[in-house]
C-alpha cells in the first residue's frame, strides 16, 4: 500500500483510490463498532476521504497513512456524534452481532456493556480490543499521549467490569 500512496502523495489519482479502497473496510467496520448509524458513517467516510484527498500531500511517512485516515475518520465521526447525540438502543445492537457468534447471549451483553462507555472509553476500547491497533498507533490516531491512552483504557476497563458486577448481582 506504501507504494499507492507515494504516488497519491505526488498526485496519482488512482493510486489515491487504490489507497483508499484498501481502508474503507476498516473505516466502515470502525464506525459500525462505535455505534454510529450506517448513513452517517457513510457521511463521515466520504468526508474523510475528500479530507483526504485535499490534504494527502502533508503526509510526510506513507506508512502512516492508515492510521492518519483513520485519525481523520474519528474526528469526522466525533462531528457527527456531537451534532446528532444519538443513543444506541438495545435493539440495534442485535444488529451488530455476528452470525457466528458462539454465546448470542455474552455477546449481547459484551455490546451493552461497550455502549454504556462514554465515548472516549468506547473508542479506545474498540480500537485496541476489536480493531487490533498497538497503543503505539492509537496514540497517532487518537493524539494522545501514551499514558493517557493506557489510563482510558485502564479506566474503561474497570467501568466495563462495574458494569458485569451490576449485571452479576440483579
Amino acid at each position: 500500500m506504501d507504494d499507492f500512496v507515494q504516488k497519491a502523495i505526488h498526485g496519482d489519482k488512482e493510486a489515491f483510490i487504490s489507497a483508499i479502497d484498501k481502508c474503507t473496510p476498516i473505516l466502515y467496520k470502525l464506525g459500525y463498532k462505535l455505534g454510529i448509524n450506517d448513513e452517517d458513517t457513510g457521511d463521515a467516510m466520504q468526508d474523510t476521504i475528500l479530507a483526504a484527498y485535499e490534504k494527502i500531500w502533508t503526509l510526510k511517512n506513507p506508512e502512516y497513512f492508515k492510521t492518519w485516515l483513520i485519525r481523520i475518520f474519528i474526528n469526522r465521526c466525533n462531528s457527527i456524534r456531537k451534532k446528532n447525540k444519538k443513543i444506541i438502543s438495545i435493539d440495534n445492537l442485535k444488529d451488530t452481532m455476528s452470525v457466528n457468534d458462539r454465546d448470542h447471549n455474552d455477546n449481547l451483553e459484551l455490546n451493552e456493556a461497550i455502549n454504556n462507555l462514554s465515548y472516549d472509553y468506547k473508542t479506545v476500547i474498540v480500537l485496541y480490543y476489536i480493531m487490533g491497533f498497538t497503543i503505539k498507533e492509537m496514540c497517532s490516531i487518537l493524539d494522545k499521549k501514551e499514558g493517557t491512552i493506557k489510563s482510558q483504557l485502564s479506566r474503561a476497563r474497570n467501568e466495563l467490569r462495574k458494569f458485569y458486577k451490576v449485571s452479576e448481582e440483579a
